[in-house]
C-alpha cells in the first residue's frame, strides 16, 4: 500500500475508495511550522508515500514550508491551489478562483438590484484547474503522462 498523508477532516472522505486503489490514507493533524516538520519528516520514512495538503489556513500560512519539506524528503505531493505548484510544487488540482470571483460579482449584481442574499442559491466552483510542475516531477525522479500534460491547464517546465 501508498501511503498518503491527509489531515484528519479530509480522511474521512478519502478512506472508503483508497484501498480499492491500494492506498492507505494517514491523517496528520498539524498546527504550526514545528509540527509540519516533524510530521513530514516522519511520514517521509515510509515508502511510496505522498502527500495531499488540506485547504486550510495552516496550510496556506506554511505552503513555503511544506513545498520545501516535500522536496527535501522526495515526497510528490498534490494541492489545492496553483500557487503551490508555481512555489515549486509537484502538481494542482482545484477551482478556478479567477472564475468563482467573476462568479460571484453577479452575485453583487442581483444584490445591488435588490434581491435578498437568503434568496440565493449557493454555488459550488463550476471550473476547476490543473497546474503541473515538471521541473520538480524531474527532480523528484518522476515522469509525467504526456496525456496528463495534455490536459493541465499549465505545465511548467
Amino acid at each position: 500500500m501508498k501511503p498518503v498523508a491527509l489531515p484528519p477532516g479530509r480522511a474521512r472522505l478519502s478512506t472508503k475508495p483508497a484501498p480499492s486503489v491500494r492506498m492507505e490514507v494517514i491523517p496528520v493533524n498539524v498546527r504550526d511550522a514545528g509540527e509540519i516538520e516533524r510530521a513530514i519528516a516522519d511520514f517521509a520514512r515510509s515508502p511510496n508515500g505522498g502527500l495531499i495538503p488540506a485547504s486550510s489556513a495552516v496550510a496556506l500560512r506554511h505552503r513555503d514550508l511544506i513545498v520545501t519539506l516535500a522536496a527535501r524528503h522526495k515526497l510528490p505531493a498534490i494541492y489545492w491551489e496553483r500557487f503551490f505548484v508555481t512555489g515549486g510544487g509537484l502538481i494542482s488540482y482545484g477551482p478556478d478562483l479567477i472564475d468563482n470571483y467573476r462568479r460571484a460579482a453577479g452575485y453583487v449584481d442581483r444584490i445591488l438590484k435588490g434581491e435578498k442574499p437568503a434568496d440565493l442559491p449557493v454555488q459550488t466552483p463550476t471550473k476547476y484547474e490543473m497546474v503541473i510542475n515538471l521541473k520538480t516531477a524531474k527532480a523528484l525522479g518522476l515522469s509525467v503522462p504526456l496525456i496528463l500534460q495534455q490536459r493541465a491547464d499549465e505545465v511548467i517546465e
